[in-house]
């Protein structure tokens, strides 16, 4: 009996013997064997290492696969001028090697090895990733992409039994290639991770919706087999829960994720990857239902990268300390905590353009006479310590607090300190302490105690602590959805009351904005504006704030750079008044 190992070498060489005669054939078969068994003996890092054993640095393979928000479904290359982090980010890349097959029936492939670039006008995770990587890293990188829309992990992906598209032999067969092709170029290389992105599709299969965290886990096992990889780092990427999907299909998305956690938390080498914050694009009157769009496809390439470079300790340092504490001992502070969604959280303003304004070009520069503390994307970034106030967003944002905090200190000389919770990627019921039937997305306790522990850190620092005032910014992915919108003004009593009530502090000062809601023909029968205004009349503690005289805006919703900064100062003014009533 002969025995193959499954190599691609061998898959090649087996063809070649069918030829020969018998005895030179055995001899050949048996000299094949040999060679087999002793290159697949260890995993594929440890041949590179050995390989590479003289001095040269291994190729850093990454494997990019899923459905469409892999593939970057609704992205657009023309529209990365719109955001100043990211120019030049379609730039062909010749010194980062990829190879590509996306789609299900007309599937567009690289035909080999070529320079990262975008596919079809489409923007993938992967360019952002790219950029990143080789910023802090000085190995060589390649990416192998396999993606395709409306595809399960049930089905198509499934490692045992594939079905309609049959992608997972498909990854396969692309991978396999692509490394041939490197050992044929004599270039070592090393597979470092696999990002994947999917789910979306299998919410509508209520047996693959049920098992996702089962198949999830079976689909490391066998990805790890097939590539022979014991221990390839898989990094998990969250779905979209920002759109109208994370809306109406709520409880659906939300098992995946409960599967996806699971499945993470059961492998060491497993990373999950929380994207519910990042930029999603506001088409048409309601948006997107799940895809992300441009500048989310761009940042979603941001979170794998700060993952992958985590978990070789390369990660980016993004600790900003106070150099000196900026109240005297014993000194009275007025904390202000700044709350709310993707305005508030700062989507669309960008740093890069407050530079050569010469109104707003200071807003940039930290501010070391305000202590700041954060906790942004729900918790996705936070800081440790307090720090000057500045520009913290990852993505290169900021948010209405800057503008804000120097119109307060022009006319007041308070000693005040901002604490700053949001998450761009909720909706309002999250804020409620009843939450939803997606319990991993209630943010009411992690609220709650970021209040607590700002006010306590501040006493134990000697001071006396007045929380002036919670300052609010309606959420504006509820807009879009008639339920949510209906029911918006109810879940912000809901967050007021019960604040007070936690905190025990019964006349707890709010100020809370709106501005234009989403506008077509259905939502506007639902009058929300003068819902939230009937709350503020009641309410002898709660100041409105209408933020209809904000610049022009490109987008419905989401506020850019000029609007940030107005809403910053319309917010400051108002708290001025409740200063000086």
């Amino acid at each position: 009996m002969l025995i193959f190992v499954d190599h691609p070498l061998c898959h090649l060489w087996i063809k070649m013997i069918c030829a020969l005669q018998k005895v030179t054939r055995l001899r050949v078969v048996l000299a094949i064997f040999v060679i087999c068994l002793a290159s697949d003996s260890d995993t594929s890092r440890a041949r590179s290492q050995e390989i590479t054993s003289g001095g040269a640095e291994p190729i850093r393979v990454f494997i990019f696969a899923g459905q469409s928000n892999m593939v970057g479904s609704d992205s657009r290359v023309q529209d990365i001028v719109m955001f100043p982090p990211f120019l030049g980010i379609e730039r062909p890349r010749s010194d980062v090697r990829f190879w590509y097959c996306i789609g299900r029936e007309n599937k567009l492939r690289s035909g080999g090895w070529t320079s990262l670039q975008p596919v079809n006008q489409v923007v993938g995770p992967e360019l952002t990733f790219a950029r990143d990587v080789s910023s802090r890293v000085e190995a060589p990188i390649a990416i192998i992409k396999v993606a395709a829309g409306g595809t399960h992990l049930g089905g198509d992906w499934n490692p045992i039994q594939p079905t309609g598209f049959e992608m997972y032999p498909l990854m396969l067969e692309e991978v396999n290639n692509a490394l041939v092709e490197l050992d044929k170029q004599d270039l070592p290389w090393t597979l470092e991770g696999f990002i994947w992105h999917q789910g979306e599709n299998d919410m509508f299969n209520q047996e693959y919706m049920d098992a996702y965290g089962e198949n999830l886990t079976q689909f490391f096992e066998c990805v790890r087999r097939d590539l022979k990889v014991n221990d390839l780092p898989f990094y998990i990427g969250e779905l979209c829960t920002k759109t109208i999907w994370g809306m109406d299909l709520r409880p659906r998305m939300h098992a995946i994720s409960v599967g996806q956690k699971a499945a993470v938390k059961s492998d060491a080498h497993a990373t999950y990857i929380p994207t519910s914050h990042i930029g999603v694009e506001v088409g048409g009157g309601v948006g997107l239902h799940y895809h992300y769009g441009t500048l989310g496809q761009l940042q979603h390439g941001v979170n794998y990268a700060d993952a992958y470079l985590a978990s070789i300790d390369q990660q980016i340092d993004k600790r900003r300390e106070l150099s000196d504490w900026p109240y005297d001992q014993d000194e009275a502070v007025q904390l202000i905590v700044m709350a709310g969604h993707r305005n508030m959280e700062g989507e669309r303003a960008f740093v890069q353009e407050l530079e050569g304004c010469p109104t707003n070009h200071y807003l940039q520069e930290d501010n070391p006479a305000i202590a700041y503390r954060y906790s942004l994307g729900g918790g996705a970034f936070q800081s440790d310590q307090w720090e000057p106030l500045g520009v913290v967003g990852r993505y290169q944002t900021f948010g209405p607090e800057l503008s804000f905090a120097k119109t307060v200190q022009l006319q007041s000389n308070q000693a005040i300190a901002i604490a700053k919770f949001t998450h761009s990627g909720s909706q309002m019921i999250d804020w409620t302490p009843e939450g939803s039937i997606a319990v991993t997305r209630n943010l009411y306790p992690k609220w709650i105690d970021f209040i607590r522990s700002s006010i306590a850190d501040l006493k134990a620092r000697g001071h006396s602590v007045n929380l002036t005032a919670v300052i609010y910014h309606v959420g504006e992915n509820d807009m879009s959805y008639a339920p949510f919108r209906r029911a918006a003004p109810e879940h912000l009593r809901a967050l007021i009351q019960s604040t007070r009530s936690d905190l025990k502090m019964p006349d707890l000062q709010w100020i809370v904005s709106q501005q234009s809601p989403t506008s077509n023909e259905n939502l506007d029968k639902i009058p929300v504006m003068e819902e939230v205004a009937k709350i503020a009349k009641t309410d002898r503690y709660l100041m409105l704030v209408n933020s209809l005289d904000l610049p022009p805006q490109p987008k419905q919703l989401v506020l850019n750079t000029g609007g940030i900064i107005a809403l910053g100062e319309q917010l400051a003014k108002t708290y001025l008044q409740l200063l000086n009533p």
